[in-house]
């Protein structure tokens, strides 16, 4: 290892190491991030400090990147330098690093990681950039507000911009809940535990440091710390879910139904965190949970999310929720968490912004259709079924009940509930109640 590299701290390395893993690999921050910290072996502030910089850059990357653009005199500039450089802007602009210290780590940094070459474009940039603070640069770049709202918003909030207009929409054009929604998507989120019934109690997790929520009876907030700390995670008896995601589940565990309650399928189930809930639940009233993933290798996570559920509780199957293997109306309750564009949880997984298209939407949305079908046609009559997305965007969310709902007889919405982080503090997690009609 060279001088050069030793002298590059350990939580800007380990940032840029997760930027570059995002960049090249295609990972998830949240995925790989646990991996780098490790790997740099840093803990406590330095964790902290690592943590923020990669979400940092990855949130904010809309609005640095039009900085950047405008401080270069040529403008091609490689990708790993622009990522050198993100990361000085952000310690400039959104943190409170003096300017010299985010100027020179980051000239130390591009040393070590690209070579002597740029050093002195990043030190040139980082100059220019340090010369305005956050609100210049946004009045600089971003269009004009009163002319161009959205536009606006897309790059003083760091959003796609089709992403601004589809959320402006399921928010029935509220521009300032708009504006809310947007800064809401670019704060760290809330590391919420689930005590999965009868495996655990919440007042377990109050006594590992968490706090008890509100909207779930089975949720705590952790302040801070690694939650794999927590022995009831270590062991699986709780685990790390948002409330949002845990009252999906329990839209699904608890809706009323008339007759059979006893067979219970979660079509969509990986990587497993509602399941886990579902099977707890189920253990506790006598039913069994049918966890079905198509992918093997995501099964594979939902059985290691069940294993301290009670033997006998749940099966975990590998198939085509689309092409289901069981007879119709085997069921009497059905969970669909439909894949989707994940635009929901932008706060938990930022890159995805900028990894989704429009595109992407037509594609889902037909996935979306024929897998609530399946799931209608797997529950029996008089049973419920809660589809479910971690997107607020209408297309997938109303537009796909209503398509399907369309051309059944058999089917009807008896409730729905859209989640926001801006006003609950979770994932904007959209969940429909549909109950197939019984037989006459």
């Amino acid at each position: 290892m060279s001088d050069r590299r030793r002298q590059v701290d350990r939580p800007r390395r380990a940032a840029l190491d997760v930027l570059t893993a995002v960049r090249v690999d295609e990972a998830y921050a949240n995925l790989v991030l646990p991996q780098v910290l490790r790997k740099h072996r840093l803990e406590g502030r330095d964790a902290g400090l690592a943590t923020e910089l990669a979400s940092g850059v990855i949130r904010m990357q809309g609005l640095y990147d039009p900085v950047i653009d405008r401080c270069l005199t040529k403008p091609r500039l490689q990708a790993a330098v622009r990522d050198v450089l993100r990361l000085g802007v952000h310690q400039l602009l959104s943190m409170r690093v003096p300017d010299h210290a985010a100027i020179s780590t980051s000239v130390d940094l591009v040393r070590a990681s690209v070579g002597q070459g740029p050093a002195g474009l990043v030190n040139a940039v980082l100059r220019k950039v340090a010369a305005r603070d956050l609100e210049a640069w946004v009045a600089e770049v971003a269009p004009d507000r009163t002319e161009d709202l959205h536009g606006h918003l897309a790059i003083a909030q760091s959003h796609p911009r089709w992403v601004v207009e589809s959320l402006a929409e399921a928010l029935d054009g509220d521009d300032a809940e708009l504006e809310a929604l947007l800064a809401a998507d670019n704060a760290a989120p809330r590391v919420t535990l689930v005590a999965r019934p009868g495996l655990a109690e919440v007042a377990e997790l109050e006594a590992a440091g968490a706090t008890r929520s509100a909207l779930s009876p089975y949720a705590a907030v952790l302040a801070g710390g690694d939650p794999s700390g927590v022995p009831a995670v270590a062991e699986g008896r709780a685990g790390v879910q948002d409330e949002g995601s845990q009252l999906v589940a329990l839209a699904m565990a608890d809706a009323p139904l008339a007759g059979r309650d006893q067979r219970w399928l979660d079509l969509c189930a990986g990587p497993g965190g509602k399941a886990a809930l579902l099977a707890a639940l189920a253990a506790q009233r006598g039913a069994h949970l049918v966890a079905n993933e198509r992918q093997p290798h995501r099964a594979a996570l939902v059985a290691s999310a069940m294993r301290a559920v009670p033997h006998g509780a749940v099966d975990v199957v590998a198939g085509d929720g689309a092409r289901p293997a069981w007879p119709p109306g085997t069921f009497d309750r059905v969970l669909v968490d439909a894949p989707c564009t994940g635009l929901g949880a932008l706060r938990r997984r930022p890159e995805s912004r900028w990894r989704r298209s429009p595109s992407d939407i037509d594609v889902l949305v037909g996935l979306q259709k024929v897998l609530l079908d399946s799931a209608i046609d797997s529950v029996r009559p008089g049973g419920i079924v809660v589809y479910a997305t971690c997107s607020p965007v209408l297309a997938e969310t109303s537009g796909v009940v209503a398509a399907v709902l369309g051309q059944r007889d058999d089917t009807e919405e008896v409730d729905h509930f859209q989640l926001w982080p801006h006003r609950e503090g979770t994932d904007a997690m959209f969940a429909a109640t549909l109950r197939r009609r019984p037989l006459a």
